[in-house]
């Protein structure tokens, strides 16, 4: 199987989490705990958002990889991978995004 860059990353990720807090800003992420985790990813999200209305596409370019990293975290601080996420993806192929939504919501019910 051939990893791509955000597959490589994720791989990263998940080595250095071990490491110490004071040797790698993953583990100082990890060690912060999830919701320090989900923070950064919020706020990459508003940064992302901010660059998008700016019209600052190298901004967004940057945003986004900051986005995905934090994503990443999170993802893997919830036991959770690419490979989780992809199959959601495959699982939502075909469908409506309106459909999804309202089964989504009839869910919830």
């Amino acid at each position: 199987m051939t990893m791509d860059a955000l597959d490589r990353l994720e791989a990263v990720i998940r080595e250095r989490r071990a490491a110490a807090p004071d040797a790698s800003y993953v583990a100082r992420l990890f060690a912060k705990g999830r919701a320090k985790i989900a923070q950064k990813l919020g706020e990459e999200a508003v940064e992302a958002a901010i660059a998008a209305v700016q019209d600052d596409r190298a901004a967004l370019t940057g945003e986004a990889a900051d986005l995905l990293f934090h994503l990443l975290v999170l993802l893997a601080d919830m036991g959770l991978s690419l490979d989780d996420v992809r199959a959601e993806l495959t699982r939502r192929e075909g469908l409506s995004g309106l459909a999804e939504k309202a089964a989504r919501r009839n869910d919830a019910d």
